[in-house]
Order: C-alpha cells, then structure tokens, then sequence
C-alpha cells in the first residue's frame, strides 16, 4: 500500500477511531451513538436515496432563515461552482463532533465476527442492548437500509466497518501500487456555533483528483465510513473560510460535475433550485468525513 502523505490531524483522527477499552467494550462502542442519531443520517452521501430523500425535503427551504429548524440547517452545505470565489458569502452548517468521543472503529477481527446486515438487527439490538423501538435501533435500521442500497450507475461503494476495510477499497479503487493521501475540513477556532454566514477569504485552491473516493461517518454504536467512487468527474477544492462570528476553517469541498445520475428527489436540488444534470453541485464536508484523492 503506498501512501502519498496523510495530514498530522488525520492521522491523530484514525488513532483516535481505532482506540476502544478491549475489557469494556460494549459499552465504549455502544455510548456515543447517543451523540450521533441527533444528528440524522448524512446527506452527502444519499446520491441514490428515495424513501430518505422525501422525508427530508418535507424539511426543506430554499434558503435558510431566521425560522429555520435543525433538519434544515443541516441543508446548508450546498453551492453552486460559482460561488467558489473570493468575497462570496455562504450559509455553511459545521457539526461540531469530538472524535474522542465519538463510536470508535474495532479492529478488523472483531468487527468482521459481528453481523453487519439489516437481517440480522433483531440479533444486533439484543447485542448492544437497545430497544427495538429506541432512536438507537431507527437510526441502526437506517444505516444498514444504506449501506445495503445498490450502488447508481457508475459508483462503487462499501460501508467500512474497519479501518483496514476502508483502506482496502480505497487501494482496490486507486491500484494496489498507487499513491494517494486524505483530506478532511480543519477548524482553526473552537466553536459552538453551527450554522453561521462565512466569506471566502481567499482564491479556493484546486487539488488535483484524478480519482477520488468519499467516506462519510454513519450512526452506529462502532465506527462505520460509508465509502463510494463515481466515475463521473468531480472536482476536489481547499476553501479557507471566515464567519460571522470569527471562526476560520480550511473546508474541503467537492464539485460534482454530472449528476444525471442522481434522484431526481435528492435534497441537493431542492435546496439549490434545480434538476438532475443542469448544473454541477458542490459541497462541504464536516471535519469528521474523509476524502481520499489519487495523487
């Protein structure tokens, strides 16, 4: 496995993912879900989604207002190519998320002996003592539906139950003998505030991709990447960003150039007022996804 460079700050993250109490580990992988299912299920990854997709939009504003309620604020990380200059100010909504605390990865043996299907939930509730009408259990059913879905034309997707799976498909996408490295977004200011108008401070800089693979964090009681690649072009940016509020955070953003192959019902379109293949769609990643480029 060949690895271009991967930052000091992603780097501590897959430590601190791969870290649990062996002699209590139930309870330190099954805890932090709590502080996830709040958060709902992660729209950036929902390409092929319907049943999820609708229930969001009935969520949706065009914009976001002073009215607006949680499921909307999460909305707002969508933008159009050409909004990436310097001066424009954008609504961006940054989940602030300790990865400390967060569900940590097991190691491959472990994760690989636990069942990891929608069949199987019944078993998986008894095993990590949830009820089976608990926001716990809704959001596992959730995450399995997801990861069970068939992949759209032109993507390739796993749900990383391992940090050894998950390099394993970014290997089995870039070639066994390729380098690569990892971004993710960089809070330089600790802050609570969660949506908030930020201006871009400076020209967004280009990272060449020539193939690029997403991992998005899911609900679980352990750490689950759902992963996927699309063979359509995209565009990977570094954009420095300043808030109302003072905050500054390098955010890595990602410009889809064909989306035909989308739902028609993703919330991407209804936020951003257009339809499957019109335009390109861009967005930013929370600090705890990852964004594996080929160098």
């Amino acid at each position: 496995m060949g690895i271009g460079y991967v930052s000091r700050s992603i780097f501590l993250y897959l430590l601190l993912v791969m870290c649990y109490d062996g002699n209590n580990k139930m309870n330190a992988i099954r805890n932090p879900l709590n502080q996830d299912i709040a958060m709902g299920t992660n729209l950036l990854r929902l390409h092929s989604m319907d049943a999820n997709e609708k229930y969001h939009m009935a969520h949706v504003h065009a914009y976001p207002s002073s009215h607006m309620d949680h499921m909307d604020a999460q909305l707002m990380v969508f933008f159009f190519i050409e909004d990436l200059k310097v001066g424009k100010r954008l609504p961006v909504y940054f989940p602030k998320r300790d990865p400390s605390t967060s569900p940590h990865f097991l190691p491959r043996e472990e994760s690989d002996s636990i069942p990891f299907s929608l069949e199987s939930l019944p078993n998986l509730l008894q095993i990590f003592s949830f009820s089976q009408a608990s926001p716990q259990a809704k959001a596992m059913e959730d995450t399995l539906r997801e990861c069970e879905m068939k992949p759209i034309k032109g993507e390739s997707k796993l749900c990383a139950t391992s940090l050894e799976s998950m390099l394993d498909f970014v290997n089995e996408i870039f070639g066994f003998n390729s380098q690569f490295q990892v971004l993710s977004t960089t809070h330089f200011t600790e802050s609570t505030t969660l949506l908030q108008n930020y201006t871009i401070l400076k020209m967004p800089e280009e990272i060449s991709a020539p193939k690029m693979v997403a991992c998005h964090t899911m609900p679980y009681p352990y750490a689950i990447f759902y992963c996927h690649y699309q063979e359509s072009e995209s565009k990977v940016f570094k954009v420095l960003l300043g808030g109302v509020n003072g905050d500054r955070v390098e955010a890595v953003a990602v410009c889809h150039l064909d989306t035909s192959e989308w739902s028609p019902d993703h919330v991407s379109f209804q936020v951003l007022g257009m339809e499957p293949g019109s335009k390109p769609v861009c967005h930013f990643f929370p600090a705890d996804n990852l964004v594996w480029i080929a160098s």
